[in-house]
């Protein structure tokens, strides 16, 4: 049989192509995710004293400081296998307590809570939105910061459901309900904080924190007479922060002899801040309509 000239040429053209080796395909590097880095706070981390560090990181210190009691136990993603835990974590109750109890510990026990990661995310959340309005450098930082908020509201609520919930319990409920309240995460969390604020005064009626809380938040909720009683407990306490509330407070029912004396016994009371106190009250006799958060820098 003899192959016309174009099949030959077809024939051709096809061994030397099976011959010749397909071009390489450039091989591209895995896209590897990086988490951004948190921005730095607005807020002082601690209300209390803006010099000290804040409470979470000082109990973290006391708990690595307190002996460990290693306990063995099964590893919750793999029945067939052990893990050993050893590192004290902060466990508070969660019924049947009055009074704030931390405690050190591995694991906690019946009707116990860890709340190392509750607190470690709490802290970062009043960094950013314990005043309002809240202060986020990214969208999308406090989209991230809004989701787990949620999350958390939730179990602390179903823990602070218990008639007989534990102190420790709804003080943390009460500064996350406030928190997504001032993060509009929805009126209900309004409502809650005022319920939660009125079940830990009917505690202990002289809790500093709770009282520095309950006032800047009445206050900012638009409650501004009701809020200084309060507010005047947590000065009286020795809460720093408490001064820059009042002030603000007075500003927004305009009272400015008010918010300018208060902001001179903050001056006296807290000298290292003389220069937020004058810039203060310079606005203030500007007779402008702003907030104390508008004008004080970030806490870095």
């Amino acid at each position: 049989m003899t192959l016309k000239p174009l099949a030959l040429s077809i024939l051709a053209a096809t061994l030397v192509s099976a011959c010749v080796a397909p071009p390489k395909q450039e091989v591209k590097p895995p896209i590897v995710f990086t988490e951004p880095e948190l921005s730095a706070p607005f807020y002082a981390l601690n209300p209390f004293n803006y010099d000290a560090p804040p409470p979470f990181e000082i109990n973290l210190q006391k708990a690595a400081a307190q002996p460990v009691t290693k306990m063995v136990v099964t590893n919750p993603n793999d029945p067939s296998k052990s893990i050993t835990l050893d590192q004290n974590k902060l466990i508070v109750p969660t019924v049947n307590n009055n009074a704030r109890s931390l405690k050190f510990a591995v694991l906690a026990g019946e009707n116990e809570i860890d709340i190392t990661e509750i607190d470690d995310f709490l802290q970062l959340v009043e960094g950013k939105a314990r005043h309002y309005p809240p202060r986020f450098s990214e969208r999308q930082e406090r989209r991230g910061f809004e989701a787990k908020l949620k999350e958390l509201t939730q179990q602390l609520d179903t823990l602070a459901a218990n008639e007989n919930a534990s102190f420790d319990i709804l003080m943390r409920a009460f500064k996350a309900s406030v928190m997504a309240r001032n993060l509009d995460l929805g009126s209900v969390y309004t409502t809650r904080s005022l319920n939660y604020a009125q079940r830990i005064l009917k505690i202990n009626q002289e809790d500093a924190e709770a009282n520095f809380w309950f006032g800047f938040g009445l206050s900012e909720g638009g409650g501004h007479r009701e809020a200084i009683p309060y507010l005047d407990k947590a000065m009286k306490a020795g809460v720093q922060e408490a001064y820059l509330s009042a002030a603000n407070n007075y500003i927004a029912m305009e009272q400015k002899k008010n918010a300018v004396q208060t902001l001179k016994n903050y001056k006296i009371k807290y000298p290292q801040e003389a220069e937020v106190a004058d810039r203060l009250i310079a606005e203030i006799e500007k007779q402008g309509r702003w907030n104390v958060w508008q004008v004080i820098a970030p806490r870095t």
